[in-house]
């Protein structure tokens, strides 16, 4: 064994973490955005498969026998319905997309505002395409008053989970602040 292949010695233990190491759950505006990315793209996996079953069932409903029983009304509603899913998905995969094309880029920050604004125009995109899809099959089963009444309750309980409640939970509190 020469000089070169032996470590210089140390008197300090190799367990202790370098001086410089920054503190438990710090992080930098880099790695935050990191991570906020990688959240975010988890959300949207979730998203996509709710509309992947939305759209494969609207597929499917135009290929059934009853469907030429449909209203004029009824089959808008499908044809609505079907274009918000479309457009759902292509919405909750725009943040996919500006992640590839903009894979290694600096302005990772950016992405991530972007891709959250995206996303919340894709969340809104697919409650109306649910919204559409039970005010279709109601209309069908239960006949159209009882639909609309029914359809606008749904309407209220993706309004007031996926917009009214994150908008109160984000706004300070006065007694937060005391």
């Amino acid at each position: 064994m020469t000089s070169s292949d032996t470590p210089p010695e140390s008197d300090e233990p190799l367990d202790v973490p370098p001086p410089s190491a920054p503190p438990p759950g710090w992080e930098n505006p880099a790695v935050r955005a990191d991570r906020r990315l990688v959240e975010l793209l988890q959300e949207l996996r979730v998203l996509q498969t709710g509309v992947q079953i939305v759209f494969a069932f609207l597929l499917g409903v135009a290929f059934t026998p009853r469907f030429a029983e449909l209203t004029d009304t009824q089959q808008d509603i499908y044809v609505t319905t079907l274009l918000l899913t479309v457009v759902a998905s292509a919405v909750l995969a725009t943040p996919v997309a500006l992640h590839r094309g903009l894979y290694r880029h600096p302005g990772k920050a950016r992405i991530v505002t972007v891709s959250a604004r995206v996303a919340q125009v894709g969340l809104l995109l697919l409650a109306s395409a649910l919204t559409g899809a039970v005010l279709l099959v109601l209309d069908v089963v239960l006949g159209a008053p009882l639909a609309v009444a029914i359809t606008g309750v749904v309407a209220l309980i993706f309004a007031s989970l996926w917009f009214v409640l994150p908008w109160a939970v984000r706004r300070p509190l006065r007694h937060d602040h005391e």
